[in-house]
């Protein structure tokens, strides 16, 4: 028996007006910022819930329900620091992540460093673990006319 897993994560969330955009931890100046409870950040959340699947640990509205005051506003890369600490607890190393966000506009291009490097630290990994895509959906859908933005993430962990 092999002591690799898999898991996927999808994430959506509305941009709404006189919110931050958060995208893998990084602040991106803009009109919109996405909507939710936590800071909405679509991408990180679209990792660790990529990362609760392949380790059996549900997903993060179960881990951070949105019906809990104390996760209101909270920083998704201090709670993905807390899923990399239950991952490490049940014996898993993250073997790499693979991430692409989905959105019309802005362009992320010179955010995506930032971006890799934050959520490979927040997991305690090199870098190079972590790879980011963005596309845009040719003006098609909720992503491609702005008022949302989606993220989908895939994971390999390896038990320790």
């Amino acid at each position: 028996m092999t002591g690799l897993r898999i898991g996927q994560g999808y994430d959506v969330h509305r941009l709404v007006e006189g919110k931050k955009l958060i995208l893998g931890g990084v602040e991106i100046p803009w009109e919109k910022g996405l909507l939710g409870h936590s800071d909405a950040d679509v991408l990180t959340h679209a990792v660790m819930d990529a990362l609760c699947g392949a380790a059996g640990l549900g997903d993060i509205g179960t881990l951070f329900p949105d019906s809990d005051p104390q996760y209101a506003g909270a920083d998704s890369i201090a709670l993905l620091r807390q899923v990399a600490a239950l991952l490490r607890e049940k014996g898993y190393a993250v073997v790499n992540v693979d991430a692409a966000l989905i959105a019309q506009q802005p362009k992320i291009a010179p955010y995506k460093a930032e971006m890799a490097k934050n959520l490979a630290g927040a997991l305690g990994v090199e870098r190079d673990r972590v790879n980011l895509k963005a596309t845009t959906e040719e003006g098609l859908g909720f992503t491609g006319d702005g008022s949302g933005m989606a993220a989908q993430a895939a994971v390999l962990l390896e038990k320790e």
